[in-house]
């Protein structure tokens, strides 16, 4: 196949949100004086705005539905009921017209230098192999398929196969210790395995199929598995794993059953996946996202805020989407979504920082120039880390094709924007930074990107279309120009239909809506509704929206207003870390807290307490970071470990972390702490001097 795209003379270029503004004005007569004004009717008229959502991107059901919204209630709000669809629906609809104007699908790179291209054709074929086989193993619809796969394109096949006969799917990277991936593929009981069986990162390569074994015989129900051949070395005549066939040869097939296969359709909240968000107690939360709903959400979000268009569209002919993202983070679903849109996805396996005997912050920036990238994302961390590298990008090729950065994960300081900035405009390009903010819990993002709106470095631009997002303050009151709560007071079509196991919905709800009083802040556009529409749904990030003085509409993430751990854009929970530590028969309490903080670097200091006669030494130290490296992952080992005297808790015995965060980060201990609810205040004086001698360095 020819690769190079036709070549086409085309008009200047127009910004997706205002082509949906052009389109809502001569479809629908509606004309909004500002972004405001259009998102307050996106948030008040949910009805109308999401009904154009639906028409705007002709989004596809074989049977009519009876609403749009059918019951405003948070959570349980039932989308677009009687509507069926599927998400590789979504993504095939686009093989036949995309291949013709000479586009690619996914474009894939590893740090060892193997370049793929699959085509759409071929990724239709792949995915139609892989789900007529997931058929004959027995998957149904709603049987979950776990993979243990990196960012390859095997991992986009397995899951638009797997999804495509109504599986739910469910991925963890390989850079996640056993632990970490039992602890949530035993709550949703797959039926089948899909591995990889090593992996390579930062130069060395990594054997999985221990792992492997270990997971095939801590998960009963796996009937099935499926290996990967990833590294070159896996001779399945001696694996250890039970009854396991290799990917390719799946793949390989093609039939007229192959030829003929159809995605099946689907009811709209139909589940999806299922990924992971821990809180600061009990096991990662297992979160499952309908088809319709994420559908939908995605192509608003990463088409009108993003603006990221169709790779065979006229107005972004030749669009090409690369964010670097591991499959243990949800920008990798984000980085699938753009072939929701007909776009070239081109993906990263690998570390983009090189290793650590050759450090090499250009990889991915090389990558852009060479695959002629027009939409780069990747995590805060990495535009810091290359900041603090001195990268120069106009030594890594010709990147004036890259028109727009993303970012998320952490928020972007405004120094490495500026950096960004400069250096774009050396190469003679005004940059436009895409900073967005939302997450795993609902596959979307409250506030981000708009292209037509002023930027300001460090600030997000605006609140979403279709989030009704606000910062309340301590008596829930919505605040401009203060920090406070985030909090979306309406539904949105992506939030979580439930989690995996969760009888009464008790951990769904604990986890989002039992902050703020049912009906408080529920009406739209504002107010009270009746306590029959739920509460509101509280994120758990600090928010400012606004500058200052309210003015704008210029966002600013403050970090996470509760003690989850948020390192280098991966989220994991407390609890998760405290298994690992205190697991080792020296310790008998530990405590971590992140100090993530608009855009500074990530701090994360670890708190122990020892068995009496414990030699605290750096051996020790060195157990405990291997215990939460092969636990959980390199990224979660603490910058600093402390041994204490005691952690400090509650009467009821928790933990008092986000206390100890927020003295840390600056507050007055009479602000953050309420002593009478202690049970051994005394020991909060050492705190306190360890937050003085960290201010002092910060």
């Amino acid at each position: 196949m020819n690769t190079e795209p036709l070549l086409r003379t085309l008009a200047p270029y127009v910004p997706q949100i205002r082509l949906y503004q052009n389109w809502l004005r001569d479809q629908r007569g509606l004309s909004f004086a500002t972004y405001n004004d259009l998102w307050r009717w996106s948030v008040t008229d949910l009805d109308a705005f999401w009904q154009s959502i639906w028409d705007y991107f002709q989004f596809e059901s074989i049977t009519p539905y009876t609403a749009v919204l059918a019951n405003n209630v948070m959570p349980g709000a039932k989308w677009f009921p009687g509507a069926k669809t599927n998400y590789a629906h979504q993504v095939l609809r686009h093989a036949k017209p995309a291949h013709e104007a000479g586009f690619l699908a996914v474009i894939s790179l590893n740090e060892k230098g193997l370049r793929q291209e699959m085509s759409w054709p071929e990724l239709r074929r792949q995915v139609a192999a892989m789900a007529l086989h997931l058929q004959a193993q027995g998957v149904q619809p709603g049987d979950r398929v776990a993979a243990y796969l990196p960012n390859i394109p095997e991992a986009m096949v397995a899951f638009l196969a797997t999804v495509s006969i109504g599986g739910v799917w469910s991925i963890c990277a390989p850079d996640m210790g056993t632990h970490a991936v039992l602890d949530r593929f035993r709550q949703i009981e797959p039926k089948v395995l899909i591995a990889v069986d090593g992996v390579s990162y930062g130069g060395r390569d990594f054997d999985r199929m221990s792992v492997v074994q270990e997971l095939k015989d801590a998960l009963p129900t796996v009937q099935h598995v499926i290996i990967h051949e990833n590294l070159g070395t896996l001779d399945l005549a001696n694996c250890d794993v039970a009854a396991s066939v290799q990917m390719a040869t799946i793949t390989a097939r093609n039939a007229a059953d192959v030829e003929a296969f159809e995605p099946m359709w689907l009811p709209f909240d139909h589940p999806l996946w299922i990924v992971y968000s821990s809180g600061t107690t009990g096991l990662p939360k297992p979160i499952v996202h309908g088809h319709g709903g994420t559908v939908i959400v995605a192509l608003a979000n990463k088409i009108l805020h993003n603006d990221v268009g169709c790779s065979y569209h006229p107005n972004s002919w030749g669009e090409r989407f690369h964010w670097y993202s591991s499959t243990g983070w949800v920008m990798w679903n984000a980085q699938v979504a753009g072939l929701l849109n007909g776009v070239t996805c081109v993906i990263y396996d690998g570390n983009p920082g090189g290793s650590k005997e050759n450090p090499d912050w250009g990889i991915l920036w090389r990558m852009a120039a060479e695959e002629k990238v027009t939409f780069f994302g990747a995590g805060a961390a990495f535009f810091a880390n290359c900041q603090k590298a001195g990268l120069d990008i106009a030594r890594c090729g010709d990147l004036s094709g890259v028109r727009a950065l993303g970012t998320t994960g952490s928020p972007l300081s405004p120094e490495t924007q500026n950096w960004g900035t400069e250096q774009f405009k050396r190469i003679g390009t005004d940059i436009w930074w895409c900073n967005l903010s939302g997450g795993t819990d609902f596959a979307g993002a409250f506030v981000g990107g708009h292209r037509e709106l002023p930027q300001e470095a460090g600030v997000m631009q605006c609140r979403m279309l279709g989030a009704a997002v606000e910062s309340w303050n301590e008596a829930g009151e919505p605040v401009q120009g203060e920090v406070g709560e985030l909090v979306c007071t309406q539904p949105i079509p992506s939030m979580p239909l439930f989690f995996w196991g969760d009888q009464g919905n008790a951990r769904y709800l604990s986890s989002y809506f039992e902050m703020y009083p049912a009906g408080h802040g529920r009406k739209p556009g504002g107010g009270d509704g009746p306590a029959s529409m739920g509460g509101v749904w509280r994120h758990g990030d600090w928010l400012r929206i606004g500058n200052e003085q309210g003015q704008g509409e210029g966002c600013v993430i403050f970090g996470r207003s509760d003690a989850t751990i948020n390192r280098h854009g991966l989220r994991m929970g407390t609890s998760e870390l405290y298994s690992a530590v205190e697991a080792l028969p020296e310790v008998m309490d530990s405590m971590v807290v992140d100090l993530e903080y608009l855009g500074k670097e990530s701090y994360m200091p670890l708190f122990v307490v020892l068995r009496p006669g414990t030699v605290f030494d750096d051996a020790l130290k060195a157990r405990l970071n291997n215990a939460i490296k092969v636990a959980l992952s390199p990224r979660f080992i603490p910058n600093e470990i402390f041994l204490v005297a005691e952690i400090p808790r509650t009467l009821s015995g928790k933990k008092q972390e986000l206390p100890i965060k927020k003295l840390m980060l600056g507050q007055p201990l009479e602000k953050v702490v309420n002593k009478d609810a202690m049970a051994n205040p005394g020991c909060l004086e050492w705190y306190v001097d360890l937050a003085r001698q960290h201010l002092a360095k910060a």
